[in-house]
């Protein structure tokens, strides 16, 4: 099984009307001013996934400072987990910073979803260190057994647009309040995966897994390999569709040197156990 953890889908009125949506979020402005960054709708995902082999996608929509534009994501995302069995698992983009999350996690939660993310701390006004901000959403989700998902950065390299502030301390911090909820932290982590060798670290970060989302643009592909080494079961192919296909990034992966039972864990395996996924799902 194929399992691509990290995508993300627009409703058409945004797609349609991107240059208001532009105005009303300054860090959707940041990420998408620039047109050549594409915006995809439940489709174009299902598409890109049947051309590159993708059995089962988590999907969401962008982690808006507005709780109002979040629950419109979310309701298509929703929408396109109904259209598509089997082949989308939704997640809820909240703010846990505003008022409403709480409920927003419980109102998307009948609604069929299954975890929360991506959270977008820089856009939303936190950082992953505000366990208190944080405390009712990660307690919430907990109890619903879903993971969350949040972006996260490299301390050190280029600037880009969405890049944002390192988060590796806030990170551990945020890992560390809240043993018990999966985590599952973008980008790798920002680079938090080569301190797993420290073994206080690697306790404290037990139940913390890592997406691939947006490698092309940030790593060497030996990351795949070493990642793997370091962070065994916990790494999880993640596109970031439509930033990148996933049919280039899966070649690149399977070009890397990962092969076998490492290879299969980060192209699936390793997801399927997180999200309770089993068999093939086409």
């Amino acid at each position: 099984m194929i399992v691509d953890v990290h995508t993300h889908i627009f409703p058409p009125e945004i797609i349609r009307e991107r240059e208001r949506y532009l105005a009303r979020d300054a860090w959707f402005g940041r990420l998408y001013a620039n047109p050549a960054a594409r915006l995809a709708g439940a489709e174009d995902l299902v598409e890109a996934m049947d051309a590159a082999g993708v059995d089962v996608a988590v999907t969401f929509g962008f982690g808006w400072a507005d709780q109002g534009l979040c629950r419109l994501a979310n309701d298509y995302v929703a929408e396109a987990v109904r259209a598509h069995p089997g082949r989308l698992v939704g997640f809820a983009v909240v703010n846990p910073a505003q008022p409403g999350a709480e409920a927003e996690v419980a109102r998307t939660a009948a609604a069929g979803l299954a975890g929360v993310g991506e959270l977008m701390p820089d856009g939303q006004g936190y950082t992953l260190g505000d366990v208190t901000t944080l405390a009712p959403l990660m307690e919430a989700a907990r109890a619903l057994g879903w993971p969350v998902l949040s972006h996260t950065t490299e301390p050190v390299g280029h600037d880009y647009p969405g890049k944002g502030r390192a988060s590796l301390a806030a990170a551990v911090q945020l890992a560390a309040r809240f043993a018990e909820t999966p985590l599952v932290l973008a980008h790798w982590g920002g680079g938090l995966p080569f301190y797993e060798l420290m073994p206080e670290v690697r306790r404290t970060l037990a139940n913390v897994y890592y997406d691939t989302a947006a490698s092309l643009y940030l790593y060497d592909d030996a990351v795949f390999r070493l990642a793997a080494g370091l962070a065994g079961s916990k790494v999880l192919f993640g596109s970031d569709y439509p930033l990148i296909h996933p049919k280039r990034f899966l070649q690149r992966v399977r070009a890397s040197g990962l092969e076998g039972e490492a290879l299969a864990g980060v192209l699936g395996g390793n997801a399927a156990r997180l999200l309770g996924l089993s068999g093939r799902h086409t």
